[in-house]
């Protein structure tokens, strides 16, 4: 913990970030990373008119000081704020792992982005069915994507595949294996217009669906693969940490020819150097290249100096444990 107290810490994070807040409060973002920012137990994220407060600490009974002090401070310093959650990670429960209300009022269903809709369920389950991080990478599909076919595996509430659709994609496949997740996507595109299309929204495991679209020839301009860290299934297992290259090869398969397989590997023990590596061995051949890096936006990474301790492995060249690859495959 900082030497300074955890109101003045919150205070530096708010006027860090203030140019991100939006007058009409449809504004997502990360206020407060505690990891970086001097209090480790803490991580705050913004959602509307919601905040959203991730306690980490363990037991989570020896963070309650530090979270009644954070969420006064916030209301303090955010008259507009409506309602407060906090997600006690290391809970067994999984009522207190969706969060529980420290101040009532209606919570955020929707966030703006880009001038983009994005459905949220706030207690839908650890997470907060939208994820931050990625905020650069949607920007990204907004300007690439246009009049492209893609394939949003693992989509969970279909945010990156949404961003595609709402900027002009030809066609978008939303694959996840849990319809609660699915049901949040189809709120986003309604949100925005677009017509949830029977056969674009796909529940199912992700390697029988991968050898389905091979078997029928289907292939896609741009696929993205963000798994989660592991989850074991009847026809295979993601590892992020181990087998991060067998996930890839699965892809690799349903991109056209010059298009993109977007990779995402969010694993803490796997460092920047190592992830590189496994991609470098996979474009040996020369079919598969590394185009781009995308970064975490800043209120995720945390301003300022590192106030804590330093990360599990170095991420670097990646500014974050998640770490997003744009790469371009060739078809022998």
């Amino acid at each position: 913990m900082s030497t300074q107290s955890l109101s003045q810490l919150i205070e530096q994070s708010l006027e860090a970030r203030a140019p991100l807040f939006d007058a009409e409060h449809f504004a997502a973002v990360r206020l407060f990373n505690g990891f970086r920012e001097g209090c480790p137990d803490l991580v705050i994220d913004l959602y509307g008119s919601t905040v959203l407060i991730n306690n980490y600490a363990e037991p989570p009974e020896a963070g309650l000081r530090r979270v009644e002090e954070a969420a006064g401070t916030l209301r303090a310093r955010l008259d507009w704020l409506r309602a407060a959650i906090v997600k006690d990670r290391s809970s067994k429960s999984a009522d207190e792992q969706r969060g529980r209300l420290i101040f009532e009022g209606p919570l955020d269903g929707r966030i703006r982005e880009n001038g983009i809709w994005y459905a949220v369920d706030l207690r839908l389950g650890r997470d907060a069915s939208f994820y931050l991080d990625t905020r650069n990478l949607r920007t990204w599909a907004s300007y690439n994507l246009t009049g492209k076919t893609v394939l949003n595996a693992f989509a969970y509430t279909g945010s990156l595949g949404l961003a595609a659709a709402a900027s002009g994609a030809r066609r978008v496949v939303q694959l996840d294996r849990n319809d609660r997740f699915l049901s949040v996507a189809k709120r986003s595109y309604a949100l925005n217009g677009l017509a949830v299309v029977q056969g674009h929204f796909i529940r199912g495991d992700f390697f029988r669906q991968a050898g389905k679209f091979r078997r029928e020839n289907q292939r896609f301009d741009c696929v993205f693969i963000d798994p989660p860290i592991f989850a074991a299934g009847p026809t295979g297992t993601v590892d992020q940490v181990h087998e991060t290259a067998r996930l890839i090869n699965k892809a690799r398969p349903l991109v056209e020819d010059g298009g993109f397989l977007v990779a995402i590997n969010n694993a803490l023990y796997v460092s920047g150097k190592d992830y590189m590596e496994t991609l470098e061995r996979l474009g040996a051949d020369g079919y598969l290249r590394v185009v781009e890096l995308i970064p975490v936006p800043d209120d995720c990474v945390g301003y300022g100096p590192a106030r804590g301790a330093p990360p599990v492995a170095d991420p670097a060249p990646f500014n974050h444990s998640t770490k997003i690859a744009v790469l371009q495959i060739e078809r022998k």
